[in-house]
């Protein structure tokens, strides 16, 4: 017994999903497909968009800086999550743990911050399309991002410092494939108050205070547009602003949904809880990439002229040729 205290107090055991460790093979297939997914499609649109100059444009810009965050969040839950499901393997340190939600943490502020800075992107464009350029230039675009990444590490970087002071005595048994601060705060056999305050306060100073700013943005946008007398101005308009809302609905709606039922609530299952926070880490770096990829036809027609590039460099010199339908290059999304 005291061999497993003593286990138990230096190591956390993750859990994937409880009661269907019999299917866990068959769930690494779409966890695998999903990851490749999301590794590769947003890795495709950073360098789409680096190498492309005429894709050097605040929006774009923006959606090169959620593509990062989004990357950094797959790769972070993917380590172990795969290693669970593929190897059964559970245990974590307690050091990588909070390693692991602290990265985590701070990558989800810094996408909403992205998220919130997309927002006012939107909001210029269309408010006071006269001065879009003069207002975001790429100083301050690079000063913005150099912000959101510097909030997030400042903000989050308590919460594994107030864990690793914490002693452990329980049953170190996560019910997820990934460390989070709320269960792993739940473990300890100290007083969590600070650390449960803390981490409710910048929640709401951080991704709630983001999602409210957005809100804001979109009833400002929504003004906006309905002034426009012309119909098929107004939808142009709205038209330009359908991929950064499917992405906010996206990111937001399960992470409050999971945050809220965290602090004030409990589920009607263990396992809804679960799903739902496996869909907090792994919607968003799937769906943003494939949403922008579909409704941007400019960096659609450049992620197509890659692709035929590279198809026609692997035949024959005499039969290459690169045919990129005009029309497509010639439309661009404001």
């Amino acid at each position: 017994m005291s061999a497993i205290n003593g286990s138990r107090s230096e190591v956390f055991l993750l859990t994937g999903i409880p009661g269907q460790e019999h299917i866990y093979l068959w769930i690494s297939i779409p966890l695998c497909l999903m990851y490749a997914i999301s590794i590769v499609g947003n890795s495709f649109i950073v360098f789409v968009i680096k190498t492309n100059p005429s894709l050097h444009e605040p929006m774009y810009i923006l959606l090169s800086m959620l593509a990062i965050a989004d990357l950094g969040l797959s790769i972070t839950t993917m380590l172990t999550t795969l290693r669970i499901f593929l190897l059964n393997s559970r245990e974590i340190t307690h050091d990588a743990c909070f390693a692991q939600l602290y990265f985590i943490l701070t990558l989800i502020c810094i996408e909403s911050s992205v998220l919130l800075l997309m927002g006012f992107d939107r909001l210029i464009a269309i408010c006071d399309p006269l001065r879009y350029a003069s207002i975001l230039t790429p100083q301050r675009i690079a000063m913005m991002w150099f912000v959101c990444v510097l909030r997030g590490v400042v903000i989050k970087l308590p919460l594994p410092i107030f864990l690793k002071q914490y002693r452990y005595c329980r049953e170190n048994v996560l019910s997820r494939s990934y460390c989070t601060n709320g269960e792993v705060m739940k473990l300890a056999c100290s007083d969590i108050t600070v650390n449960s305050i803390y981490g409710l306060l910048i929640a709401l100073l951080t991704e709630g205070l983001d999602s409210l700013l957005i809100f804001l943005s979109y009833v400002m946008i929504l003004k906006t547009v309905l002034s426009i007398t012309s119909r098929a101005e107004c939808l142009r308009a709205l038209n330009t602003c359908v991929s950064h809302f499917c992405v906010v609905l996206a990111f937001y709606t399960p992470y409050l949904s999971l945050t809220l039922m965290n602090r004030f609530g409990r589920s009607p299952s263990p396992l809804v809880q679960i799903l739902l926070s496996y869909i907090c880490v792994m919607l968003p770096p799937l769906l943003n990439p494939i949403v922008y990829s579909v409704k941007s036809k400019h960096l659609r027609a450049r992620i197509v002229a890659i692709c035929v590039k590279w198809q026609e460099s692997g035949r024959p010199k005499s039969q290459a040729k690169l045919t990129v339908p005009s029309s497509i290059l010639s439309s661009e999304m404001r």
